[in-house]
Protein backbone atom coordinates (compact mmCIF):
# COMPACT_ATOMS: atom_id res chain seq x y z
CA UNK A 1 0.00 0.00 0.00
CA UNK A 2 1.97 3.02 -1.25
CA UNK A 3 0.09 5.62 1.68
CA UNK A 4 2.63 3.37 4.08
CA UNK A 5 6.15 4.41 2.85
CA UNK A 6 6.13 8.05 5.20
CA UNK A 7 5.08 5.56 8.25
CA UNK A 8 8.26 3.01 7.25
CA UNK A 9 10.54 5.70 7.06
CA UNK A 10 9.51 7.18 10.11
CA UNK A 11 9.93 3.72 12.20
CA UNK A 12 13.36 3.33 9.65
CA UNK A 13 14.73 6.26 11.68
CA UNK A 14 12.81 5.18 14.99
CA UNK A 15 14.27 1.75 14.67
CA UNK A 16 18.08 3.69 14.14
CA UNK A 17 17.94 6.06 16.41
CA UNK A 18 16.45 3.56 19.55
CA UNK A 19 19.87 1.35 18.64
CA UNK A 20 22.09 4.58 18.26
CA UNK A 21 20.76 5.77 22.02
CA UNK A 22 21.35 2.37 23.22
CA UNK A 23 25.23 1.97 21.59
CA UNK A 24 25.83 5.32 23.15
CA UNK A 25 24.31 4.71 26.81
CA UNK A 26 26.46 1.35 26.68
CA UNK A 27 29.94 4.15 25.50
CA UNK A 28 28.99 6.56 28.45
CA UNK A 29 26.59 8.95 26.86
CA UNK A 30 23.76 7.65 28.22
CA UNK A 31 22.63 11.22 29.31
CA UNK A 32 21.75 12.15 25.98
CA UNK A 33 18.17 12.05 24.62
CA UNK A 34 17.06 12.31 20.97
CA UNK A 35 16.72 16.08 21.38
CA UNK A 36 20.34 16.83 22.05
CA UNK A 37 21.25 14.94 18.47
CA UNK A 38 19.25 18.21 16.64
CA UNK A 39 21.10 20.09 18.69
CA UNK A 40 24.64 18.07 17.77
CA UNK A 41 23.96 17.88 14.04
CA UNK A 42 23.17 21.58 13.71
CA UNK A 43 26.43 22.62 15.31
CA UNK A 44 28.40 19.89 14.00
CA UNK A 45 28.17 21.42 10.55
CA UNK A 46 28.79 25.21 11.63
CA UNK A 47 31.28 27.05 14.06
CA UNK A 48 28.88 27.29 16.41
CA UNK A 49 25.29 29.13 16.81
CA UNK A 50 23.21 31.64 18.98
CA UNK A 51 20.44 29.98 21.02
CA UNK A 52 18.43 32.56 18.75
CA UNK A 53 19.82 30.41 16.36
CA UNK A 54 19.06 26.84 17.73
CA UNK A 55 15.36 27.60 19.07
CA UNK A 56 14.75 28.95 15.38
CA UNK A 57 16.30 25.84 14.04
CA UNK A 58 14.67 23.86 16.47
CA UNK A 59 11.47 25.73 16.48
CA UNK A 60 11.26 26.20 20.08
CA UNK A 61 11.32 29.88 21.97
CA UNK A 62 14.85 30.81 22.49
CA UNK A 63 14.24 30.48 26.77
CA UNK A 64 13.75 26.77 25.28
CA UNK A 65 16.79 26.79 23.57
CA UNK A 66 19.08 28.31 26.22
CA UNK A 67 17.69 25.76 28.50
CA UNK A 68 18.86 23.14 26.20
CA UNK A 69 21.94 24.67 25.72
CA UNK A 70 22.11 24.81 29.75
CA UNK A 71 21.61 21.34 30.07
CA UNK A 72 23.96 20.46 27.53
CA UNK A 73 27.15 22.55 29.14
CA UNK A 74 26.51 21.02 32.21
CA UNK A 75 26.95 17.85 31.38
CA UNK A 76 29.91 18.59 29.27
CA UNK A 77 28.68 18.79 25.83
CA UNK A 78 28.83 22.15 24.74
CA UNK A 79 30.61 25.15 25.54
CA UNK A 80 29.63 29.02 25.17
CA UNK A 81 32.28 31.38 23.95
CA UNK A 82 32.30 35.16 23.32
CA UNK A 83 30.22 35.98 19.99
CA UNK A 84 33.08 37.48 17.65
CA UNK A 85 31.11 40.72 16.47
CA UNK A 86 28.13 41.09 18.93
CA UNK A 87 29.47 41.49 22.63
CA UNK A 88 25.59 40.44 23.59
CA UNK A 89 25.61 37.16 22.23
CA UNK A 90 27.21 33.55 23.50
CA UNK A 91 27.95 31.40 20.86
CA UNK A 92 27.42 27.91 21.21
CA UNK A 93 30.08 25.21 20.38
CA UNK A 94 30.37 21.58 20.57
CA UNK A 95 33.18 20.53 23.30
CA UNK A 96 35.00 17.68 23.19
CA UNK A 97 32.91 15.20 24.92
CA UNK A 98 30.16 16.78 21.81
CA UNK A 99 32.31 15.83 18.99
CA UNK A 100 33.11 12.38 20.91
CA UNK A 101 29.51 11.64 20.76
CA UNK A 102 28.86 12.45 17.07
CA UNK A 103 31.64 10.75 16.50
CA UNK A 104 30.11 7.71 18.26
CA UNK A 105 26.60 8.44 16.26
CA UNK A 106 28.64 8.73 12.54
CA UNK A 107 30.11 5.36 13.46
CA UNK A 108 26.77 3.39 14.66
CA UNK A 109 25.00 4.98 11.62
CA UNK A 110 27.78 3.34 9.54
CA UNK A 111 27.55 0.11 10.93
CA UNK A 112 23.75 0.38 10.30
CA UNK A 113 24.13 1.19 6.44
CA UNK A 114 26.67 -1.47 5.69
CA UNK A 115 24.26 -4.28 8.06
CA UNK A 116 21.65 -2.76 5.15
CA UNK A 117 24.08 -3.54 2.59
CA UNK A 118 23.93 -7.15 3.80
CA UNK A 119 20.03 -7.53 4.09
CA UNK A 120 19.57 -5.82 0.72
CA UNK A 121 22.80 -5.18 -1.22
CA UNK A 122 24.90 -2.32 -2.18
CA UNK A 123 23.33 -1.33 -5.37
CA UNK A 124 19.63 -1.09 -3.79
CA UNK A 125 21.33 1.07 -0.61
CA UNK A 126 22.96 3.34 -3.43
CA UNK A 127 19.12 3.18 -4.85
CA UNK A 128 17.76 4.37 -1.54
CA UNK A 129 20.46 6.87 -1.05
CA UNK A 130 19.94 8.43 -4.53
CA UNK A 131 16.25 8.10 -4.13
CA UNK A 132 15.62 9.71 -0.53
CA UNK A 133 18.19 12.70 -1.46
CA UNK A 134 15.86 12.99 -4.37
CA UNK A 135 12.47 13.36 -1.99
CA UNK A 136 14.70 16.11 0.66
CA UNK A 137 15.39 18.04 -2.41
CA UNK A 138 12.38 17.73 -4.20
CA UNK A 139 10.48 20.66 -3.18
CA UNK A 140 13.28 23.09 -4.50
CA UNK A 141 13.32 24.49 -0.46
CA UNK A 142 16.23 23.97 2.04
CA UNK A 143 14.88 20.55 4.45
CA UNK A 144 16.74 20.69 7.68
CA UNK A 145 16.92 17.57 10.12
CA UNK A 146 15.14 18.86 13.07
CA UNK A 147 12.79 17.20 15.29
CA UNK A 148 8.61 17.20 14.61
CA UNK A 149 7.59 18.42 18.22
Amino acid sequence: MATEIPALLAMAFRSVMDEVHEHLAAEGFGDVRPAHGFVFQYLSHREGATAVDLGQHLGVTKQAAVQLVDELEQRGYVERRPHPTDGRSRMVMLAPRGWACVERVVAKWSEVERRWVDLIGADQVQRLRTDLQAIVTESGQPVALRPVW
